[in-house]
């Protein structure tokens, strides 16, 4: 009966993280355009001055900007929160990321649209390779970072640990001190009386 909840929630996590991959691949699809948008305007008359293989070589991965820029921005981002598997969420969210676009492109022209030409897919493959790598490296370094962040933050409680413990034993000194003179002031005071009242010597 245990192995059954075990198996169920290593399937859940297991859900949960694919749903975040996809997540990630989804998004960046989101922000990559605006960003590909933006640097468009402004390239648009310099790219159309140029021969045609120029503009699939810069058009191409500027469409794709989402892949080898805002994935890798946030693959790091998550890996410092998120304890995550470089290569499967580097190709999970490539290619959730790229099924989306194809849907999407496929919706609007057709076949035409998905599939522009042999020469654009191989660039668009190679780009998305280089989308896999950099993602990858990210959440590389995006879970060092987080491990770094982790024994900073472990080595500062330490210290303030040993500096509270310091504290605590000065705090201990200072009372067992405080407590030494009250006890030395009282027993100076119940000598005294005892001296002053003493009889003298009878004549």
């Amino acid at each position: 009966m245990s192995t059954k909840p075990r198996a169920l929630d290593s399937l859940r996590v297991r859900i949960r993280r694919f749903q975040f991959i996809v997540g990630l691949g989804f998004l960046s699809q989101i922000i990559g355009p605006l960003i590909t948008v933006a640097l468009a305007q402004r390239l648009a008359q310099r790219i159309q001055d140029l021969p045609e293989i120029l503009q699939l070589i810069i058009g191409i991965p500027l469409q794709n900007l989402w892949a080898i820029a805002v994935l890798p921005l946030l693959c790091y981002g998550a890996a410092r929160i998120v304890d995550l598997k470089p290569l499967s969420t580097a190709l999970g969210a490539v290619v959730s990321g790229e099924i989306f676009i194809l849907a999407l492109n496929f919706a609007w022209s057709g076949l035409e649209g998905a599939f522009p030409g042999v020469a654009a897919m191989a660039l668009q493959i190679s780009i998305l390779g280089m989308g896999v790598l950099f993602s990858y490296r990210a959440v590389l370094r995006g879970r060092a970072d987080a491990a770094k962040g982790a024994a900073k933050a472990q080595a500062e409680a330490e210290a303030r640990k040993s500096e509270y413990q310091e504290f605590l034993r000065e705090a201990e000194r200072a009372a067992e001190k405080t407590a030494q003179r009250e006890a030395e002031r009282a027993a100076s005071a119940g000598s005294a009386p005892s001296d002053g009242g003493a009889p003298g010597p009878k004549v």
